[in-house]
């Protein structure tokens, strides 16, 4: 008997856009299903805006069913300090779409990501869209850079899943 396919969905959270991309390892291959945009109000209240995020996020969670999904953590620039108030929302609400449908969460550094993508943990968008523009032989690299950095999120865990959670920080 075959075990289940696993379906790993990739986040790149963000108030405006949020990245997301469904990879599935199945019979020993793995395969990108599906990958967009759920987009949040480019005005309006804080509120409105999360509420948004998360009812996006709740449908792709609902129409793809996950097995896991794997989220980029919290950086924050100390001269942005407000930038990463904002987006703890949008990752909170994201996390609370997960919580409500049994998807466990796996967090990881942009940094990290980066390595694991490309070989370098300082890469450039456009570097991180070539790499999964040729991971998965696409005709062309994926925009806007935000489902392409959703997608190296879900790739990053593909090659992490099996490695005890301390050294997946590394």
């Amino acid at each position: 008997m075959c075990p289940p396919p696993l379906r790993i969905l990739g986040i790149d959270p963000g108030l405006n856009v949020t990245g997301y991309g469904v990879l599935e390892w199945s019979a020993g291959r793995l395969r990108l299903c599906e990958a967009g945009i759920v987009r949040g109000r480019a005005r309006g209240s804080i509120t409105a805006r999360v509420e948004e995020i998360h009812r996006g996020v709740a449908e792709v969670i609902a129409e793809l069913r996950p097995t896991t999904m794997a989220i980029e953590e919290l950086y924050s620039h100390y001269a942005r300090p407000k930038t990463a108030i904002l987006m703890g929302h949008a990752r909170g609400v994201i996390c609370l779409a997960a919580a409500q449908a049994g998807v466990p969460v796996v967090h990881y550094a942009a940094t990290q990501v980066k390595k694991i993508t490309t070989g370098s943990g300082h890469a450039t968008k456009a570097q991180i869209q070539s790499a999964i523009q040729h991971e998965f032989g696409l005709s062309a690299p994926p925009e806007p850079p935000d489902v392409a950095d959703a997608l190296a999120i879900a790739l990053c865990h593909y090659y992490l899943k099996d490695r005890p959670v301390e050294l997946r920080k590394r």
